[in-house]
Order: C-alpha cells, then structure tokens, then sequence
C-alpha cells in the first residue's frame, strides 16, 4: 500500500506570482554590514523578506543596491527588476521579471 503524498507547504506569503513574473514583498534594513536576506518578517499573507542592505536610505541608495542585489542574486538583468511599491518606505514590494515563484523561493538563502 503506498503513502499519501504529504501535503505541500503553502507558498511563503512574501512570493506571488503574476503573468510576467514573480513579485517579492520585502522589508528593507538600510545601513547593514551588508546585503543579504535576513529572515521573514511578519507572518502570513502579510509576510515579508527582511533584507539587509549596505546603502544608505538617502536618494534611493538603497532602492538601487536593493535593484543591483536582486539581479545578481538571481542572474537577471537589471531592467527585469521593478520596484512597485514602496519607493520611500521600509516595506517595498520588487517585480522579478521572467522568474517563476518557484526559481525565486528555490533561490532565497537567508543569513
């Protein structure tokens, strides 16, 4: 006799996927040692990925090492990495354009 197949985990609530891409809700730590992932923050559908940047929050530094780190950290050129939201806020939410939601979790190492 064969064994269920166990349940998949939900989605992290931080990820959804769209017709173009994969969106990504983060929360913005300027002024870090440096960039990287650092943990979830919040849980849930209103989850987001803290993300730890060197830059400054000082006329969109921050936005800009945020844009530079997601396209190398998920080899896609900068032009495929929109920011939707957020713009002047802690909580930014990031189109990564051409990936699936699945490539973008499979991708994500947190510190």
């Amino acid at each position: 006799m064969t064994q269920p197949a166990a349940p998949s985990a939900p989605p992290p609530g931080y990820l959804r996927q769209t017709s173009v891409g994969c969106t990504v809700a983060l929360r913005a730590q300027p002024g870090a040692k440096k960039t990287a992932f650092t943990g979830i923050y919040g849980e849930g559908p209103t989850a987001q990925l803290k993300l730890a940047v060197q830059a400054p929050p000082i006329e969109g530094r921050a936005n800009e090492a945020i844009t530079r780190f997601l396209a190398d950290h998920f080899q896609i050129p900068r032009a495929s990495v929109e920011i939707l939201s957020g713009e002047l806020n802690r909580s930014k939410v990031f189109l990564l354009k051409g990936l699936t939601r699945q490539q973008v979790e499979a991708a994500i190492i947190l510190d």
